[in-house]
């Protein structure tokens, strides 16, 4: 645990209290030097560089590669049992044939298709009335309105007794 007092300071130079003391200020150093906490956290830093330092990797075999490359080239070789071992191979090993601009034309294409069929849909909505004139509104409930035409066809006649006393 670091203690509260230096903690921003002392993790912001961690690296420079080990490699370059005389870079970090006084105050920091005597604190580091002081305070338990401070002092035990940077040498378990320093142990872990000195382990790191250490270290060595193991070397492969003089063999390695050209035996990678046998083993690659029987797994290549090798024909696939179904389908789904087809296309996990051709996914493992790669092929010539790039998946990605294939996928985003299909995508596209399919958002061209369910947009075009969306906008005719939307074009099949019934037509807006166009607007009539007065006069044909007045004849097509003349038209529908049978009465009403009965009586003006009454008020056309002549009444038969004035036509009678007028001869």
């Amino acid at each position: 645990m670091i203690c509260r007092k230096f903690e921003t300071e002392f993790k912001n130079l961690q690296a420079d209290l080990l490699l370059d003391p005389e870079r970090v200020s006084a105050a920091v150093r005597a604190h580091v030097n002081e305070c338990a906490d401070c002092s035990r956290e940077l040498k378990s830093l320093e142990a872990t560089m000195l382990a790191l330092d250490a270290w060595e990797g193991v070397e492969p075999s003089l063999f390695f590669d050209a035996r990678m490359a046998a083993r690659m080239r029987e797994a290549r070789a090798a024909a696939p049992a179904g389908f789904l071992e087809r296309l996990r191979a051709r996914l493992e090993f790669g092929s010539n044939l790039h998946l990605r601009p294939l996928a985003a034309g299909a995508l596209a294409l399919l958002l061209l298709i369910g947009g075009g069929t969306y906008a005719g849909f939307m074009s099949m909505e019934s037509p807006s009335p166009t607007a009539t004139s007065a006069t044909v509104r007045d004849l097509q409930s003349l038209d529908q309105n049978a009465q009403v035409f009965q009586q003006m066809n009454k008020l056309d006649e002549p009444d038969d007794a004035a036509s009678q006393g007028s001869n």
